[in-house]
């Protein structure tokens, strides 16, 4: 179907034009303006999402933007397609309901939807309102035929075949009630963990740093728990992530982990602090901003039992043993085929479209 080669092709011209605009940031900041009008408008619209959304740093947004820059290469995207048969349904229509944690949290998704044929009903969080808009903007005038496949609602989802929604465990709830009757794929909180020997270089453990650190620690792939053995120290842990001290800098993340700091020695719960990250034994996943929790294991064996027992609140695990899960620091930089919650939003989208 011819169709879907164009959006391919318009999918990849919006990698090579966020590349472009990395280039041209990290290059030359002053003259960006005047060079290309795409270039100027999309650095506007980054500096409005930042203002309207401040934990939207430009910083994040770009990196971000440079993860999928990387990830919309024409090789990439066929590579990853040729694992599908090809979709010759009928095209439905996906309303997409966004998160706002973390900048274009929701794209994969929309790419998955676009570029097997479907066309989207896009519901925005309040928290990512900005950047989406100004790629569908972008997407039509590079395929015009895309027009009428992307829409934008604020109202209540109205004419649609198939619902991706995520949200909380509590809007998950919500969701199934809602949408139940269609098919659907609801998200819900998950976390992502460490798992820690000892023998960790520094350079690993710097690494770690970006797992905990990116987007201040609010996506669901970020480290928010760390399993250590029972003997661990974690001296050099906090000297490898000095590095990070400037995230402090932040008001909206010092103030979380002031308030946070406050709440732990009132109730007099024994932390750990370094100035700006605080690590709590706790045996939950899900830990407060400015915080990670951790656990002590006794052997791999028992970890790797709780854990698989564990798996639906777990969405990614990262390990200096690749045995175990992804390399230390790349938490934050899934491929086309890292699946969220493990579900394979391509698969999906050819079912829906065969019925």
């Amino acid at each position: 179907m011819g169709d879907h080669s164009l959006r391919l092709k318009a999918f990849v011209k919006l990698g090579a034009f966020f590349r472009e605009f990395i280039s041209s940031v990290t290059q030359d900041k002053e003259h960006v303006i005047s060079k290309d009008g795409w270039i100027s408008e999309f650095q506007t619209a980054i500096t409005l999402a930042s203002q309207q959304n401040p934990w939207f740093t430009e910083e994040f947004q770009l990196q971000a933007i440079e993860n999928w820059g990387e990830a919309l290469k024409e090789e990439s995207l066929q590579d990853w397609l040729a694992a599908y048969p090809r979709a010759n349904g009928e095209p439905k229509r996906v309303a997409l309901i966004m998160a706002g944690n973390i900048p274009l949290v929701g794209f994969h998704d929309f790419l998955s939807a676009l570029i097997t044929g479907n066309s989207v009903l896009v519901k925005l969080s309040s928290k990512d309102k900005i950047l989406f808009p100004f790629i569908a903007k972008y997407l039509e005038d590079t395929e015009p035929s895309l027009k009428d496949a992307i829409e934008f609602t604020d109202g209540r989802l109205t004419d649609y075949d198939a619902v991706i929604a995520t949200g909380s465990n509590n809007s998950a709830r919500y969701f199934e009630y809602y949408f139940g009757g269609k098919p659907n794929i609801i998200r819900r909180n998950r976390n992502s963990v460490a798992i820690l020997d000892g023998t960790e270089s520094e350079e690993e453990l710097k690494a770690l740093g970006r797992d905990i650190f990116d987007y201040f620690g609010m996506g669901c792939r970020n480290v928010s728990k760390l399993y250590v053995p029972q003997n661990y120290q974690f001296d050099k842990f906090y000297e490898s992530i000095e590095c990070y001290s400037d995230v402090l800098n932040h008001t909206k993340y010092a103030n979380n982990y002031d308030y946070n700091k406050a709440v732990y020695l009132m109730s007099e719960f024994p932390i750990l602090d370094n100035g700006f990250l605080l690590l709590k034994e706790d045996s939950s996943y899900s830990s407060p901003i400015g915080t990670v929790f951790y656990e002590r294991y006794r052997t791999k064996e028992e970890l790797n039992i709780k854990l698989e027992q564990d798996k639906d609140q777990i969405q990614c695990i990262v390990s200096n043993s690749t045995a175990e899960g992804l390399p230390l620091g790349k938490a934050q930089s899934p491929g086309l085929s890292d699946y969220a919650d493990g579900i394979d939003t391509v698969e999906f989208m050819l079912k829906i479209t065969h019925k």
